[in-house]
């Protein structure tokens, strides 16, 4: 069905008042989809201009085979539960961006659990006609008991008496997401697909990638150097050595780090000068920029992020080894 942008906030609260009773939530969906795609929206500082970003990932291999990003301005105002008509239209263009059509959307918010009943996912689904689930940090609605610590636990996730969701913990230990029906998916289904899309982080692939793709157009979006520490601290405890943890950060804030090995003392020229020879014939360079918000990120997670001497991963075809040290 297309999308019809409402007027104003009465026109918004009716379009979702009409629309939820055209959702399936019954699904089952696809058991085995072959691409899921990953949908999110980043602000610039300003507010005033975002940018919304689709990865589509095999889902056997959670490889990224295509992604569209498409910048523009909100096209509603911010009202508490009708975020989606702020980002929809900007999502939708993305979207037809792409060349790969995606069995299954997992968008950065809510379906069912929603003060509506109608969140982004089912506005998303219901439009495109796609299979949608909701994958969220934090809860918009709802009570639920604390899920046992193990992976695959889950509780339901209640509003009003009804199940609008299930709290899922997708990592041992790790504080759970939030799982919702969006649209064409059921509920035990929705959290099946999560759980393979959580083999190594607490949220999706899916939502990790689209998370990056999303904010390369605004680059003071980046993640700041404080929140950088409590990541640390958080994923070092996980099971992985601390130096694991680092290399799996910086992995993920999306450097190439293929362009810059650091040598073994730790040390970095202060230019941004091309790299040269360093001790033991090693390039010596300006860090990356994931590297330079952990050597901001403060005294306490130096502990947690010094690489033994001698560690390294070849990553994207370069050696990385050394000792980063937070300054």
């Amino acid at each position: 069905m297309p999308y019809r942008p409402p007027a104003d906030v009465a026109e918004a609260l009716r379009v979702q008042e009409e629309l939820r009773s055209r959702i399936d939530l019954v699904g089952p969906g696809p058991t085995a989809p072959a691409t899921v795609a990953g949908l999110d929206v980043a602000y610039a500082e300003s507010g005033d201009r975002l940018a919304a970003a689709v990865t589509v990932l095999d889902a056997a291999t959670l490889a990224v085979v295509d992604e569209a990003v498409d910048v523009g301005r909100p096209a509603f105002d911010y009202v508490p539960g009708l975020f989606a008509f702020r980002e929809l239209p900007a999502l939708l263009a993305a979207l037809e961006r792409l060349t790969v059509r995606p069995d299954l959307l997992v968008c950065d918010g809510h379906g069912l659990a929603h003060p509506r009943r109608f969140g982004l996912a089912c506005h998303l689904g219901l439009v495109t006609g796609l299979p949608a689930i909701g994958v969220g940090k934090t809860p918009l609605v709802g009570v639920w008991d604390e899920p046992a610590p193990q992976r695959g636990a889950w509780t339901p996730l209640r509003d009003g008496g009804e199940v609008v969701g299930r709290v899922l913990r997708t990592r041992d230990g790790v504080k759970p997401v939030f799982v919702s029906v969006g649209h064409r998916m059921s509920l035990d289904n929705a959290v099946d697909r999560v759980l393979a899309l959580t083999p190594h982080y607490r949220l999706p692939e899916t939502t990790r990638t689209a998370d990056r793709l999303c904010r390369r157009p605004f680059p003071s979006t980046a993640q700041p150097p404080h929140r950088t520490a409590m990541a640390i601290r958080r994923r070092a405890p996980d099971g992985r050595p601390p130096h694991r943890a680092v290399i799996d950060l910086v992995r993920g804030a999306d450097v190439n780090l293929g362009q810059v090995p650091f040598v073994a003392n730790g040390k970095y020229p202060r230019s941004p000068a091309a790299p040269s020879a360093g001790p033991g014939g090693r390039a010596t360079a300006t860090p990356p920029r994931g590297l330079e918000v952990i050597m901001r990120a403060g005294r306490a997670a130096a502990r947690m992020v010094r690489v033994p001497r001698g560690v390294a991963a070849h990553m994207r075809g370069a050696q990385w080894a050394g000792t980063p040290r937070a300054r």
